[in-house]
């Protein structure tokens, strides 16, 4: 229940803060709750991927992607995600995760989210992500970076994150 309130205070708030560029970042704060936890009292590995898909929201809605998007009959999806915990987060600590796009290619976008408190880097996790059509199909990067204004090329991914994206679509 608790992300579907954080979720709804985005939706209801967010559009009232600063705005960000398209392509990030994008500061996203959140507090750690009760219901974040595991039987160890520090925020669940799979609540953070949750957090992440609020901090996407938020991107999107604050560069006003969100809105061309829905008009477009289009949505996006998580194609993988990985990330690195550093150091855990507990009860009622105050954090952010800073959303950032990386690059993309013909079909994927990669996103970088950047777990933080007090300027300390609590975890890190990238994102590739695709966007559908309602109707059915995939929507280009190009289609999508024209519908965000992004008038230029992606910048080059760095290797490990392309063949990282490669690899497992190969294996499935």
């Amino acid at each position: 229940m608790n992300l579907y309130l954080r979720l709804l205070w985005l939706m209801l708030f967010g559009r009232h803060r600063s705005p960000c560029n398209t392509l990030g970042p994008c500061r996203t704060p959140f507090r750690v709750y009760p219901n974040d936890l595991d039987v160890f009292r520090h925020v669940n590995n799979g609540r953070y991927f949750t957090m992440l898909d609020l901090a996407r929201v938020d991107l999107m809605q604050r560069s006003g992607l969100a809105d061309k998007v829905a008009a477009a009959g289009w949505f996006p999806v998580v194609a993988m995600e990985t990330m690195h915990f550093r150091k855990a987060l507990k009860l009622w600590q105050r954090f952010e995760v800073q959303t950032t796009v990386v690059g993309w290619d013909e079909k994927s976008i990669y996103l970088e989210h950047r777990i933080e408190r007090n300027g300390e880097t609590m975890g890190i996790a990238y994102i590739r992500a695709r966007f559908l059509r309602k109707t059915g199909g995939s929507v280009t990067t190009q289609e999508l970076m024209a519908l965000g204004g992004i008038p230029h090329d992606s910048p080059p991914l760095p290797d490990w994150l392309s063949n990282w994206g490669n690899a497992l679509t190969e294996v499935a």
